[in-house]
């Protein structure tokens, strides 16, 4: 027997699918790889790794119910700003527990400004007019 009649067919020749067909596939379906890795010494368990791998489409993903990219701060900048708009509402509220006083003292402060704005716009009225 030659070696040519023992030798698979080279892969894409005769069988129509191609790297891009089997990429669409994959992702359009969703591929799922599990394994675990067990190190033993003497029948003691040192270390187990389980691995779980998905391969699929973004929709698909979707569609499975996994989306944890979109809560992720450090990968999606809505998930960001969630973040820091909680982070600093956490901080506000802190802050008031710390000084009790402080939106009061703030409010008068504000009240204050408005007062001089209003004086300075009476002062200009008051140039103004002849």
């Amino acid at each position: 027997m030659s070696m040519a009649g023992r030798l698979p067919e080279p892969y894409g020749q005769g069988s129509g699918a191609n790297l891009a067909d089997i990429l669409e596939r994959v992702l359009d379906k969703g591929i799922v790889i599990a394994g675990d890795i067990r190190i033993n010494l003497l029948d003691i368990e040192l270390l187990t790794i389980k691995l779980r791998l998905i391969v699929a489409s973004v929709d698909k993903a979707k569609e499975m119910g996994i989306d944890w990219w979109e809560d992720d701060p450090a990968l999606s900048s809505g998930a960001r700003r969630k973040e820091l708009a909680r982070e600093n509402a956490e901080l506000r509220e802190r802050l008031a527990q710390l000084e009790p006083g402080r939106e009061r003292r703030e409010d008068r402060r504000e009240e204050r400004r408005e007062e001089r704005r209003e004086d300075r716009r009476e002062d200009r009225r008051e140039e103004e007019a002849p």
